[in-house]
């Protein structure tokens, strides 16, 4: 695969052609035909996983598609779909791309007012949710377009299966049988700066991305093999984790599915896969994790000195090779640090994909230095998710990899990251001046993210939206502070703040599993963990050192003067996105008071 640079640009020519004919749901009939036997998903029911034939799984979604054909759903219609990842997503969603239908997923942690608008705005005629709980967020949100409604629990499918027994498969397959420029899927944005924009998606934009990734260098080969086991627990309705499902689908690596984090553990345990797909904030956590674990019993120093070795291995790996030295050393923490935290991951993890946000380049040289090749990406709902992706032989950590096939990058005059690619959308649902704001007069996709090229791989430093200029004229992307910041135990999230102010000052919320562990060390077993966490001078003093060791990253017209701890966590739904990123916008309005008292007086 040949990479074209040209100054501030960089662009893969395409690898495969996609007919006019094709549909998002055909490679769970193709898998069918070729290896019927073969075990394509893992469902979990009674407690226990069951395996999941190509077969059986065709044959569930050929009677699901053809119950929304008996009761009458006509190609195009939409039919909105709401829940947690679980095996039925999967199931409902390729039953209505094969009925001809539209997938317009929502979070099932959206508010009613947000469903509402969903609903409203999409023209939904039908809606497949997760329980009764979500049946009555949806019957009080429903618009008088909406004509059904099925619950995916406790039986609520079976009725409209048996409807589609009755249906014959030649029915289904013709209407499988469509434009490929037909409509797959109306994906909306987060809505965090007003009302949610619903992104077209067509069967041609999600096929071509699916043939696109799994055509790139390496992924086919040895990481989405047909032997490959994955376990899914981000939102499906996030088009990142959507896309995946797609690509194991297409290539036959099995699937597993939870939305049960509170026990990911054991799930991880039970499916043990190969690759695991998880937003930055995951791997966040698990380092915190292993970390703080280490400290706690006594072995702070040895975590330290292991995470020294992985980074300078991964480094190593980019200048010629490791040598004899480090080899050992890294086979010693190996045994004691390193297969510890892939034993927590399931045991058998050999790659991660990683997606929605930015990694950094510290994680991503410890992750790669303990044995896990992390291979991040880049792209967003309007472009069906990737655009770039570091691969498995072709890695620049802290990066998001060169251009996908059929993908280029631009780099504008004012720093501003365009795209062109095989999955970018036709436009935003009935929003014309929404799409014709999005693309110049060349074509080229506004992307609202800043980054640069080097030797074609793109580095994104922040969106333009969080440029902090402060009142002196600097202008200052937070993205490299707030990523050291969460690095740190104590650290949950960090928001830094400075639009039109003197210096630089940052919110902090705290992790308060390592709170209550610092509060028992430096108070005792019985110590009460602080109320008002902003006012504990011995607390924000262990703070203050994360604070000093991100501001050695930077200049001192950008290093964090000020800082403040405000109550928290963070909240999904509110705070946070599903896929864990910050609602800055909204912490900004809601925390304007906690803002002047970092820059009173």
């Amino acid at each position: 695969m040949g990479t074209a640079i040209v100054l501030r640009e960089s662009s893969t020519p395409p690898d495969v052609v996609v007919p006019d004919g094709v549909n998002a749901s055909d490679d769970v009939f193709d898998n069918a035909a070729r290896r019927p036997e073969h075990i394509v998903l893992q469902r979990k029911a009674g407690g226990r996983w069951h395996a999941v034939t190509a077969k059986q799984f065709a044959e569930e979604v050929t009677r699901l598609a053809g119950g929304l054909i008996a009761i009458g759903i006509q190609p195009g219609e939409r039919v909105a779909l709401m829940s947690a990842t679980r095996y039925e997503w999967a199931l409902c969603d390729f039953a209505i791309l094969a009925a001809g239908a539209v997938t317009v997923p929502i979070y099932e942690t959206s508010s009613t007012e947000q469903v509402a608008w969903i609903l409203r705005d999409s023209g939904a005629v039908a809606a497949f949710v997760e329980d009764a709980g979500l049946s009555d967020v949806v019957g009080a949100a429903g618009p008088a377009s909406l004509r059904h409604q099925w619950t995916m629990e406790h039986g609520g499918l079976d009725p409209l299966m048996a409807a589609g027994a009755l249906v014959p498969a030649e029915s289904v397959r013709q209407r499988r049988r469509a434009n490929a420029d037909d409509l797959a899927s109306i994906v909306y944005t987060s809505g965090t700066t007003g009302p949610a924009k619903g992104c077209m998606i067509s069967h041609r934009n999600l096929v071509s991305e699916v043939r696109s990734v799994c055509g790139a260098a390496g992924v086919t080969e040895s990481v989405l093999t047909d032997r490959a086991r994955i376990l899914l627990f981000l939102p499906l309705t996030h088009i990142l984790a959507r896309v995946v499902q797609l690509a194991a689908i297409h290539n036959g690596a099995r699937i597993a599915h939870t939305s049960d984090i509170r026990h990911l553990a054991a799930e991880l345990r039970d499916v043990r896969p190969t690759v695991l797909l998880a937003v930055p904030r995951v791997f966040e956590k698990a380092y915190n994790t292993a970390q703080r674990t280490a400290i706690i019993g006594g072995h702070g120093r040895l975590f330290r000195a292991a995470d020294a070795t992985a980074t300078a291995y991964s480094l190593a790996l980019d200048r010629g090779g490791p040598g004899w030295w480090l080899r050992a050393r890294r086979r010693v923490f190996d045994r004691l640090v390193y297969s510890k935290l892939r034993a927590a991951m399931g045991g058998d993890v050999t790659h991660a994909v990683s997606g929605g946000a930015a990694l950094g380049a510290r994680l991503g040289h410890f992750l790669r230095g303990a044995g896990l090749t992390v291979l991040e990406g880049y792209g967003l709902t309007e472009t069906s998710s990737g655009v770039t992706l570091n691969l498995p032989a072709a890695q620049r950590v802290g990066t998001v990899g060169r251009p996908l096939p059929g993908c280029s990058v631009r780099i504008a005059a004012d720093g501003e990251v365009l795209v062109k690619g095989v999955g970018v959308f036709a436009g935003y649902w009935r929003n014309g001046q929404a799409t014709a704001d999005a693309f110049d007069e060349q074509g080229w996709l506004h992307t609202g993210d800043l980054g640069g090229l080097d030797d074609g791989y793109l580095c994104i430093t922040g969106r333009k939206k969080d440029l902090i200029v402060t009142a002196s004229g600097k202008n200052v992307a937070p993205a490299v502070l707030e990523d050291r910041l969460r690095a740190h135990p104590l650290v949950d999230q960090c928001v830094l703040v400075g639009d039109g102010r003197p210096y630089i000052a940052a919110l902090l919320t705290l992790d308060q599993e390592t709170v209550a562990q610092w509060t028992a060390e430096h108070r005792g077993p019985h110590g009460v963990i602080p109320a008002a966490l902003h006012d504990d001078r011995d607390l924000i003093a262990a703070v203050q050192t994360a604070v000093d060791e991100a501001n050695r990253a930077v200049s001192n017209a950008e290093a964090i003067k000020r800082f403040r701890i405000v109550a928290g966590p963070f909240a999904v739904g509110e705070e946070l996105t599903p896929t864990q990123k910050v609602r800055r916008g909204l912490v900004l309005t809601k925390l304007a008071g906690e803002i002047d008292a970092l820059y009173a007086g």
